[in-house]
């Protein structure tokens, strides 16, 4: 039986893999965070992978171990650029999430910028 969107974010990491212009996938291994029908990331603002949700909100999401090999089927879901204002609150749920490596992860993210060079985003199952 196929994995369900709600199953693939439950996943410690998870491969997010954005879609070019043209359709191309580009695969990026990311922390997610479930959040009841979604699942929060946090990115760079400047991130390409940003760049291409703005432009085509069609995602897939896949399990993933830390480096970023793939060790699921990918699972349909669409993306969104979270306001500037829920950035704090991604930050946030990463720390609750990953305990004290997602709090030294938050305080160093901050120290280079914090919110005003990173940005949440936010996925759905399609």
């Amino acid at each position: 039986m196929p994995l369900t969107f709600a199953e693939v974010v439950q996943a410690k990491y998870i491969t997010l893999t954005t879609f070019t212009k043209d359709g191309r996938p580009k695969p990026t291994p990311v922390w997610v965070v479930p959040e009841g029908d979604t699942a929060l990331v946090i990115s760079e603002k400047n991130a390409w992978k940003v760049k291409r949700i703005r432009n085509t909100p069609r995602v897939t999401v896949a399990i993933c171990d830390m480096r970023g090999n793939v060790k699921s089927e990918a699972v349909e879901g669409v993306a969104s650029v979270l306001d500037e204002s829920q950035t704090e609150r991604v930050y946030q749920a990463i720390g609750k999430r990953y305990g004290i490596v997602g709090h030294v992860f938050n305080f160093f993210s901050k120290l280079r910028g914090g919110t005003n060079r990173t940005i949440g985003l936010e996925l759905r199952a399609a």
